[in-house]
C-alpha cells in the first residue's frame, strides 16, 4: 500500500531546502544548535518570512527584546513587518535594586506563567509557523531536569496538535546542555563557525532522507545563504559523446577531432606559453556554433584577459555581448570551495553552459578560502565529476613552475582529475625560443603521439606539422636532428 509523501514547507533558505530534499516536514519540530554568533536567530527569521500569504508566523523571543530583534533583522535586510511577536524577554526592572536576582526561581514557575502566555498566544493566533528563541531559557525556570523535559514534550505535542511547524534554538553550554532536546524534536540543524568558514550540518531528520555532509554557509543581505556540497553524480542526462573541436585543424588532428564532450582536460605548461589562449580557442569555436562557455579566472584580471585575446583575433568582447561567453574574476579568499562549486553549477544549469574553464589551478588552491590543499583538490574533483555527468567539457589550466628542464605534465595531485592532458612547452633550439604542443593522454579516444610547433600570432593560434625530428623533450634536453630543423612558416 503506497503512502503520500509528507507535506513540505520551505525553511526560508533554498540551499537548506535542497539539503532536506524539499524543505521541513509540516507540523513537526526542529532544533537549531550552534554557538553564539553562528546565525541561529537569523535562520529563524528567514524561516518565518518564508510564510505564504495565507500563513501566520509567530516569533517567541525569550532573550532579546522585540525592538532589538527587529533592528538586527533590518541590519541584514530582513523584513519582519508581517511577523507576530510574543515578547517574553526579561524586563530591565528585573535587575533593579528592589528586585532579587532569583526572580526566575522555580517556585514562581510552578504557576507556569510563561508557558501559559505562549499557549494563550497560540490559541488566539493559530500560527502555522512558530520560532522560539531560545527554548533552553525554560530550563532556568523549572525546578529540575525532569520537569523541564516534561514541560517541553507537552509543549511540542501541543503545538503539533495545532498543526504548527516549530523551529527552536538552544544554548548549548555546560550549565545548559541541549542534548536532551535533540531526542524531543524531529530534526536537528547544527550551525558552526570555524577558520574554514561557516557550515551547516543536519545530523537528524525524521521521516525522510537528506543530503549528508558539511555544507558551506554565509550571512549577508537577506539573511542566510547555504551552498550544499555537490554530490559527485550530479545531474544526469544523456548526451552524445561528440568531440568539441578547437577550430585549429592541426590541433584537432592532435586530439583526434577535439576534446570529447563530458571530459576533463588539463592544459599544462609554464608561464607565458599560451595555456589560457588555447582553452579560450575552444570557446571561440563553440561560440561560432551558438554554444555558451564560462571562464573562472583565478590568476588574471578580466581586463587583461580581454585585451590580450582581442590582439590575437579571439573576439571575447563580442562573445560577451552575444551571451556565448561569461567571464568571472574570482576574488582571493572570497569563496569557500562549496560556494564556488555552487556558483559554477548555477551558471551551468541556468545558462546551458557547454564548456567550463578554470584558470588556473594554483590560483584556485590559493584563493579558495579556509581548507587544506588536499581537501580543495578533492572538492574540485567532485565539481568536475558533476560537470562531466552534465555533459560539460571541462578545461583546467595548470601552470608548471619550471620554464625549461625536466618535463612535468602537471603539478602534484592534479593529473588524476584529467581524462585528457594537453601540454605546452618552451623549447630552445639553436639559441631561439620556440613552443611545442603535445597530448600526453586521452581516455576516451585515440590521439596523435607527436609534438607540433605551437605559435600565437595576430591571427590567432597556429599549429605546425608534426616535429618528427625532435628528441629528448620529456628528458628536459630537446635536440633536433639536422635534417628536421623546423621552418619559420
Amino acid at each position: 500500500m503506497s503512502h503520500d509523501p509528507p507535506a513540505r514547507i520551505s525553511s526560508g533558505v533554498s540551499g537548506l531546502d535542497e539539503i532536506l530534499q524539499g524543505g521541513l516536514i509540516s507540523g513537526r519540530s526542529y532544533l537549531v544548535r550552534g554557538d553564539p554568533g553562528t546565525g541561529k536567530t537569523i535562520l529563524g527569521m528567514n524561516y518565518l518570512t518564508a510564510a505564504d500569504a495565507d500563513e501566520t508566523a509567530l516569533f517567541v523571543n525569550l532573550e532579546e527584546s522585540e525592538d532589538d530583534i527587529r533592528a538586527n533583522a533590518a541590519a541584514v535586510d530582513i523584513d519582519l513587518s508581517d511577523i507576530r511577536f510574543l515578547d517574553l524577554s526579561p524586563d530591565s526592572d528585573v535587575f533593579t535594586e528592589e528586585q532579587s536576582y532569583d526572580v526566575f526561581a522555580p517556585s514562581e514557575v510552578e504557576q507556569e506563567p510563561l508557558t501559559q502566555a505562549i499557549t494563550d498566544r497560540v490559541e488566539s493566533l493559530d500560527p502555522d509557523r512558530v520560532f522560539i528563541d531560545p527554548l533552553t531559557r525554560l530550563r532556568h525556570l523549572t525546578s529540575d531536569e525532569y520537569q523541564f523535559r516534561k514541560q517541553v514534550i507537552a509543549f511540542m505535542r501541543y503545538l503539533k496538535e495545532h498543526g504548527t511547524t516549530v523551529l527552536l534554538t538552544s544554548e548549548n553550554t555546560a550549565l545548559s546542555p541541549d542534548d536532551d532536546l535533540q531526542y524531543m524534536t524531529d530534526g536537528t540543524i547544527e550551525l558552526e563557525r570555524a577558520e574554514a568558514g561557516r557550515t551547516v550540518t543536519v545530523p537528524k531528520f525524521r521521516g525522510s532522507s537528506i543530503r549528508e555532509g558539511s555544507h558551506s554557509m554565509r550571512i549577508g543581505a537577506g539573511g542566510i545563504e547555504i551552498h550544499p556540497e555537490l554530490e559527485p553524480g550530479g545531474r544526469g542526462g544523456g548526451f552524445a559523446a561528440e568531440p568539441t573541436p578547437s577550430g585549429v585543424p592541426e590541433m584537432d588532428e592532435l586530439l583526434h577531432g577535439g576534446l570529447d564532450r563530458g571530459t576533463v582536460t588539463v592544459i599544462s605548461g609554464p608561464t607565458g606559453v599560451g595555456k589560457t589562449t588555447t582553452g579560450t580557442q575552444f570557446m571561440k569555436e563553440a561560440a561560432g556554433r551558438g554554444e555558451r562557455s564560462a571562464i573562472y579566472m583565478f590568476e588574471e584580471a578580466t581586463e587583461t584577459f580581454m585585451r590580450r585575446n582581442e590582439a590575437i583575433d579571439i573576439p571575447v568582447e563580442k562573445m560577451l555581448e552575444q551571451g556565448t561567453l561569461s567571464v568571472s574574476e574570482v576574488e582571493p579568499l572570497d569563496h569557500t570551495a562549496m560556494e564556488f562549486a555552487r556558483n559554477v553549477r548555477r551558471e551551468v544549469e541556468e545558462n546551458d553552459i557547454g564548456i567550463v574553464m578554470i584558470d588556473g589551478l594554483q590560483g584556485y588552491k590559493l584563493s579558495v578560502r579556509g581548507e587544506d590543499e588536499e581537501t580543495l583538490v578533492r572538492k574540485l574533483h567532485t565539481l568536475c565529476r558533476y560537470l562531466k555527468n552534465a555533459g560539460v567539457t571541462v578545461i583546467l589550466v595548470d601552470e608548471i613552475d619550471t620554464v625549461t628542464g625536466e618535463f612535468r605534465a602537471t603539478e602534484a595531485g592534479i593529473s588524476y582529475l584529467a581524462d585528457n592532458i594537453v601540454f605546452l612547452r618552451h623549447l630552445e633550439i639553436a639559441g631561439e625560443m620556440r613552443k611545442a604542443v603535445g597530448v600526453l593522454k586521452m581516455r576516451t579516444s585515440d590521439f596523435e603521439r607527436t609534438l607540433r610547433e605551437f605559435r600565437i600570432t595576430e591571427r590567432g593560434i597556429t599549429v605546425g606539422e608534426p616535429l618528427t625530428g625532435l628528441r629528448g623533450v620529456l628528458t628536459g634536453s630537446p635536440e633536433w636532428t639536422p635534417a628536421a630543423e623546423p621552418s619559420d612558416g
